[in-house]
């Protein structure tokens, strides 16, 4: 565990299993589609049950007919995860010849303000588009940390819940450039 003040908020890594986190959220590194799928998407989906994916349909019947666009962020209910809220925010695909920076910051940005929307206090954040999604991981994770810290809010916990090694490795770093 690594944590890091910032803005008011407290900025905490954990190694781990964002499926785990008994927090008010958890944040969803979502497609556009809202109904599941690989990775941290499919884990949440998995964990959170039949109520997390119902949530989500309603949703795609109702207020996102073409799916949620990217950079953007939505609530549903935790379902069966130990977190009381889902945030599925979809990052974006990470491309060589366009920068999409913008975009993931927003992802993050918010999902902030969607916690702040439902009073959470305490939110677990993975490496949005680090993965399937192909973002360079020291890059997603200095926008992510960078992001997160600058944002008002009044989220009092930032947990990012990293699934390897690397990946907490990146995001300890970036967290000590932003920081010092």
């Amino acid at each position: 565990m690594f944590r890091r003040d910032g803005h008011g908020m407290e900025i905490t890594l954990v190694r781990g299993d964002i499926t785990e986190q008994a927090v008010d959220a958890v944040v969803n590194a979502a497609n556009s589609a809202l109904l599941g799928g690989g990775g941290v998407d499919g884990a949440i989906h998995r964990r959170g049950g039949p109520e997390v994916l119902a949530a989500c349909r309603e949703l795609r019947a109702t207020t996102y007919r073409d799916g949620l666009p990217a950079g953007q962020a939505v609530a549903t209910t935790g379902g069966r995860l130990p977190a009381g809220h889902v945030i599925h925010a979809v990052g974006p695909v990470w491309s060589g010849r366009e920068d999409r920076s913008a975009l993931l910051a927003s992802c993050y940005r918010e999902a902030l303000r969607v916690a702040d929307e439902i009073g959470a206090r305490t939110v677990a954040f993975p490496a949005m588009s680090a993965g399937a999604f192909g973002w360079p991981l020291d890059d997603a994770a200095l926008v992510a940390v960078t992001t997160v810290r600058s944002t008002e809010t009044r989220v009092a916990e930032a947990r990012f819940v990293l699934f390897s090694a690397d990946v907490h490795t990146a995001f300890a770093t970036a967290l000590q450039a932003v920081t010092g």
